[in-house]
């Protein structure tokens, strides 16, 4: 737990997790950071409390007492954004102190009573509205819907030029006592970026039409510091802001010159054409991620597929349809909406075929407007006929990858 004394009178409060699921789906190997913020203008304010990730909030609470802040005094609550892991703590706090007002949008109002029974000291806030704390320190608000709640805004300080942010460019990995990204290498920063486009595949990436939006608004903000409920805080704001704009882009496609090759194998014989495909694609220029399938999670293989304009499927067909692990993650995949990929698919079958049944069915259904070259399917072990034509659909698809992302 860490206290930052980040501009007048304002005050970042941050907690370090790890060992949980992130929404209780998504893994998260090197953690993350919950980050609440007190404003102490006339009157007190709290900007998107955070608790430990169980909903107790006594780590915040302990946290009040270290800055010697009574949770009597604090009189208004700013939710930018009411999803739990920002709100859980509202419940114990009422118990405490009685005597405050919430701040929050039209949609917050709503989510509130849904998830509280909160109905009464709430203001609602939107683009147009100000709110004076005292002491230079007043308020203005920005809609952000579906960053990436519909309740989303973010809360302006013009007296500090501080732009509280939530969920909004915020990012997995715990920041291990360094609270600002220039606190951080190139090269490690180049590291926490990983963690950043884990984060916005994982949790943002569905609505990245919100999210490209939401930008147009927020660039028009003279802040200063970008202070987000998760991860690092950016004094170079263009740069997180103008990362979020890529990884929005790159639904549609093309993202990166990359290709993700994710691949499930049962008896070892598309495990033989996976090899093969590897060694073919060690000889190409181009930047592969490879994931097996259901051994690596499903976060881990979307982050890749989300910055790849290619992709690679390995997989055999089970009960007439794809090896079970590959259609989830393909669900999932295409549920985050990554579009527009270019993909080629190669896989063993048994006594009949139908994964690529089911995968057309995926693509279709879910509107993934994936571009397929033709398939390779091989009965049992892959002939040396096979492998040619793997070898070969694979040149062409990294020259493919290579010439969307050259024209974009």
């Amino acid at each position: 737990m860490k206290i930052t004394d980040i501009a007048e009178g304002t005050y970042q409060l941050s907690i370090d997790v790890e060992n949980i699921l992130f929404e209780g789906l998504w893994d998260i190997p090197k953690g993350v950071t919950l980050n609440s913020y007190i404003i102490k203008g006339e009157k007190t304010a709290i900007v998107d409390g955070v608790c430990g990730w169980d909903g107790v909030p006594e780590s915040l609470f302990s946290l009040l007492k270290e800055l010697d802040i009574e949770p009597a005094s604090i009189k208004y609550l700013i939710v930018n954004h009411v999803e739990p892991d920002h709100s859980g703590w509202i419940e114990a706090f009422k118990k405490i102190n009685n005597d405050f007002q919430i701040l929050c949008s039209k949609k917050g109002k709503e989510l509130l009573g849904a998830f509280y029974g909160l109905t009464e000291n709430i203001t609602v806030v939107g683009d147009k509205d100000s709110f004076d704390l005292g002491k230079g320190h007043v308020l203005s608000f920005a809609e952000i819907p579906n960053v990436h709640w519909p309740d989303t805004i973010g809360t302006f300080d013009h007296g500090t030029e501080v732009l509280f942010t939530c969920d909004a460019f915020g990012s997995f990995g715990k920041c291990d006592g360094r609270i600002y990204a220039e606190e951080f290498s190139k090269e490690e920063l180049k590291e926490y970026e990983e963690e950043t486009l884990r984060y916005y595949s994982n949790i943002v990436a569905t609505f990245s039409p919100q999210v490209k939006s939401a930008i147009r608004k927020i660039r028009e903000i003279p802040a200063k510091l970008i202070a987000p409920g998760h991860g690092l805080m950016w004094k170079d704001t263009k740069t997180i802001i103008d990362a979020y704009d890529d990884y929005a882009d790159y639904q549609k496609g093309p993202a990166r010159e990359e290709i993700t090759l994710i691949w499930g194998s049962m008896y070892g014989m598309t495990e033989t054409a996976v090899k093969h495909a590897l060694k073919v694609l060690e000889k190409e220029d181009i930047t592969l991620h490879v994931h097996r399938v259901p051994e690596d999670s499903w976060g881990t293989v979307l982050t890749s597929v989300w910055t790849s304009t290619g992709v690679i499927l390995a997989m055999p067909t089970y009960e007439f349809k794809m090896f079970p692990p590959m259609s989830a993650v393909l669900e999932e995949i295409g549920k985050k909406k990554a579009l527009n990929r270019k993909v080629f698919r190669f896989g063993s079958y048994g006594w009949s075929g139908g994964a690529e049944r089911e995968l057309a069915d995926i693509n279709t259904r879910l509107n993934m407007g994936w571009e397929f070259l033709e398939p390779v399917e091989f009965a049992g072990v892959p002939g040396e006929e096979n492998l040619q034509k793997i070898e070969s659909q694979i040149k062409e698809l990294v020259k493919q990858v290579k010439e969307a992302v050259k024209n974009k």
